[in-house]
């Protein structure tokens, strides 16, 4: 029997045995992370998934094959990727695609239409704002940027007609919050989708879906992969129309996962429960030796008491997360020394990887914001954004503490 859609068409989501594997209730977080939806090769018992860099795949008859046909409808690598994904969230197979935007791109795609409206909470990735200003606005795609973290505001804002909500919480790079429940109920009241982009905690930290969102979305290159080895991106949803939606629009665009980076993503989830929480926990390390030094003047982590909205990452999340910002005394300048003075913290344009990678968002991450707009909504020039990696934290602080000394000193960094 061929189960398996022609070229023209979505692939299906993932066969009965597939989906039984991945429902697992009753298993832990970790344990789904390394099982969930997978088993040893069929044909050689291998446990790991194989790497199946195949562009096509032999069909015993005219349409008759064993589910796969070509890798850009589907492949057998990126089909345990989706099972996987989907395991973690006690959800069908995601869809998994080629980059972080190409999933936020399938998910416009999927969901609008030619006058539709879009609202997309303040602090925002810099990519995603692009695409609604830049390719879907002239294509008849409307967007309204909002302060998701009040609810009033958001209730307010979807008296228009809205199709879909987009909202980061935690937000890169200031990590404001969103209450997720609150905002699904306002989302659905008006008849609109909620998308919650969870990149920056995981499934292992938090978990959309029990708080009422209809779609989530990843960055599988950051903590999902962890490594700084691949880029990708997913959606899942318990909506099975809307994941047929999105395996139609990623056939029909050529957005899907290639079958290696599948594979490296899949390595690197069997670590992640393990890995966000180890970031965690040397972040609100670093969080606290930040806070208390006296050339930071403010500092964002969700983790600390101080933070505005303590409270409710308590309440929504299982831990802070692995990424902090902050600024420094000095402004933009000292902010800009520090990040060309430290040596074991890189300076580089992402998160969520076992090397502590340090980032200037406003020229960077976040460059394509408007100025006004970027400082709008904290993200000043002088913000540095801190993606805390695995190395020992006192190590990290070291490295912080020593660059610090050397701004507030120069002629100690000539020493």
């Amino acid at each position: 029997m061929n189960d398996s859609p022609t070229d023209s068409n979505s692939r299906s989501p993932a066969s009965a045995e597939a989906n039984a594997a991945s429902a697992e209730a009753g298993e832990a977080f970790c344990t789904r992370s390394i099982h969930g939806g997978l088993g040893p090769d069929p044909g050689t018992g291998a446990i790991l998934t194989p790497i199946h860099q195949s562009t096509t795949f032999v069909q015993a008859a005219v349409g008759v094959d064993k589910g796969f046909t070509y890798s850009r409808s589907g492949n057998p690598t990126v089909a345990a990727l989706e099972r996987n994904l989907g395991a973690l969230e006690h959800a069908p197979a995601a869809a998994s695609f080629a980059t972080g935007m190409a999933a936020i791109t399938a998910l416009a795609l999927s969901t609008l239409r030619a006058g539709d409206r879009v609202l997309l909470s303040d602090v925002v990735y810099g990519g995603t704002l692009r695409l609604l200003r830049d390719v879907l606005a002239p294509f008849g795609v409307s967007h309204q940027v909002v302060d998701s973290s009040d609810s009033l505001a958001l209730r307010e804002a979807l008296k228009q007609p809205t199709r879909l909500v987009v909202v980061e919480s935690p937000a890169n790079p200031t990590l404001k919050l969103t209450d997720l429940r609150a905002a699904a109920a306002a989302a659905h009241d008006s008849g609109a989708l909620l998308a919650v982009d969870n990149t920056v905690l995981t499934a292992a930290l938090q978990r959309p879906f029990e708080l009422g969102a209809d779609v989530v979305v990843y960055s599988t290159t950051k903590f999902i992969e962890g490594h700084n080895t691949t880029v990708g991106g997913a959606l899942l949803s318990r909506d099975q129309a809307l994941l047929d939606r999105f395996r139609f629009v990623q056939n029909a665009v050529g957005f899907a996962q290639a079958p290696f980076e599948a594979w490296l993503t899949l390595r690197g989830i069997k670590t992640l429960e393990l890995r966000v929480r180890q970031h965690s926990y040397n972040a609100l390390r670093v969080a606290r030796f930040l806070e208390s030094h006296p050339a930071v003047a403010r500092i964002w982590y969700p983790g600390l008491p101080s933070f505005p909205q303590y409270e409710l990452a308590q309440a929504q999340q299982d831990a802070g997360g692995g990424l902090l910002a902050f600024e420094l005394v000095g402004g933009a300048p000292a902010g800009r020394l520090l990040m060309e003075r430290v040596k074991l913290c890189s300076l580089a344009e992402n998160l969520g990887a076992v090397e502590t990678l340090i980032t200037h968002p406003a020229t960077m991450t976040h460059s394509d914001i408007p100025p006004a707009q970027r400082q709008a909504v904290g993200i000043s020039d002088g913000l540095v954004r801190l993606s805390v990696g695995l190395e020992d934290p006192d190590d990290i602080v070291a490295d912080l503490t020593r660059a610090l000394a050397e701004i507030a000193d120069p002629a100690r960094g000539a020493e």
